[in-house]
């Protein structure tokens, strides 16, 4: 969403479109494709596109679908919009998607219509050839499930695929999210333990994850890396995939998180504990992208965090990251030959010449403090002198008490 200056706001109330723009704040937020050139909102019944690079055009033209209930603008490249009209007098609800221009906007190209559906969840691919639709209801008909019920549906812009994705687990839809490429997307769906798949663009299952107390999954900016993990009412669970060598690389946990998410880079994935969530342990967790834990960090408040916005183009493929820190390593040279042999061997003898210091015996803090106070009242030597001198003293005592006993025990022999 945009934030207007004062003296732009200024500018855009001194016409009646442009102040609808404006001050009508009980409307949805601006879309934005991702390269900024095209801009649209939801309204009553329509949609609205503005010129993304002039705003005092206001609006360009409208898109007219009563019923209107939630609108998706893909993002790379903003091609395309996908709108939701919600169930209403017998009709079912249904998803719509329409190419965006005034002059395509005629009939919808793509439409999925849905029975028992009151909110929609969708989600583009990069390069905006395929949505996603998570359609959820508030009641289940099965009766498995307090919290309702909830499919995936795929639909594409050419028509080709319009229906549901075949997941093999009877269940709710807790998280799906596309690669970066656009090219597959990886559900979590099922009753507990869930079960984790990832599909190409055809729908096809490609990898199976595996099942186990999860609802979120985590899909690096390079494409390379999955983080299938349970949060919210879960344990915390996690577990980490090489995707492109189709391999489990570690798990671990991160109780009580509230927020993830995987750095621009690729290589780490952070997690969180924020409030008002949860009011005691806020702390945030950085874990590399094998499951190991590289950083941690308590608070006593924590209210976000988040990475540093940067784009995962400025950063180079993985694999190139990891060689680039192996050239780092300086290997250890090993002495050969002649001159090896005397290194050593002056080594050795350097080594043995250093005194060895024997550890002193241990005296209590209390001991040390009195003595120093001592030295500094009544004068004398330091600390350590004044113990030995007492040492020395205690030594004769005990001399002489040996002495004594001695010619006690002589004369006492003499005697008899």
């Amino acid at each position: 969403m945009w934030d207007l200056s004062p003296d732009l706001s200024e500018i855009l109330n001194t016409t009646g479109e442009e102040l609808d723009l404006v001050e009508d704040r009980n409307r949805p937020s601006i879309q934005f494709s991702s390269d900024e050139s095209v801009a649209c909102r939801m309204a009553t019944n329509e949609i609205q596109f503005f010129d993304a690079g002039d705003f005092l055009k206001g609006i360009i033209y409208r898109l007219r679908i009563p019923g209107v209930a939630a609108v998706e603008l893909s993002k790379t490249p903003g091609s395309h919009v996908a709108a939701f009209v919600a169930e209403s007098k017998g009709i079912p609800a249904s998803v719509q998607i329409f190419a965006c221009g005034k002059d395509a906007q005629a009939q919808p190209i793509a439409r999925r219509s849905f029975f028992r559906c009151c909110t929609v969840q969708l989600s583009w691919n990069y390069g905006s050839t395929g949505l996603l639709v998570v359609a959820q209801s508030d009641v289940d008909k099965t009766n498995q499930s307090y919290y309702g019920e909830s499919k995936l549906n795929y639909l594409t812009t050419d028509g080709v695929h319009e229906g549901l994705v075949p997941l093999r687990k009877e269940g709710p839809v807790h998280d799906v999210q596309w690669s970066s490429s656009g090219s597959e997307f990886a559900v979590v769906y099922g009753f507990m333990p869930a079960k984790a798949t990832v599909f190409d663009k055809k729908c096809n299952p490609i990898l199976e994850l595996g099942t186990g107390p999860y609802n979120t999954i985590r899909w690096n900016p390079k494409g390379k890396f999955l983080c299938l993990a349970g949060f919210g009412n879960l344990p915390g669970d996690m577990a980490f995939w090489d995707y492109v060598e189709k391999k489990l690389l570690g798990t671990t946990k991160a109780e009580c998180s509230v927020t993830s998410e995987w750095s621009p880079n690729g290589l780490y994935f952070m997690t969180a504990t924020t409030a008002p969530r949860l009011q005691v342990d806020n702390a945030i967790k950085i874990f590399h992208h094998n499951g190991s834990l590289y950083f941690k960090k308590m608070y006593d408040k924590l209210y976000q965090a988040e990475w540093k916005p940067e784009a995962p183009e400025k950063f180079g493929d993985v694999a190139e990251l990891v060689k680039s820190v192996d050239a780092l390593k300086v290997d250890e040279v090993k002495p050969q030959g002649q001159g090896a042999k005397s290194s050593q061997a002056s080594t050795k003898k350097a080594t043995s010449t250093i005194p060895v210091q024997k550890p002193a015996a241990y005296r209590p803090p209390h001991a040390k403090e009195a003595a120093a106070v001592q030295a500094q009242l009544f004068g004398g030597g330091s600390p350590s002198e004044e113990m030995s001198k007492n040492a020395l003293r205690n030594k004769k005592r005990r001399e002489k008490q040996r002495e004594k006993k001695a010619a006690e025990a002589a004369s006492a022999a003499g005697g008899t």
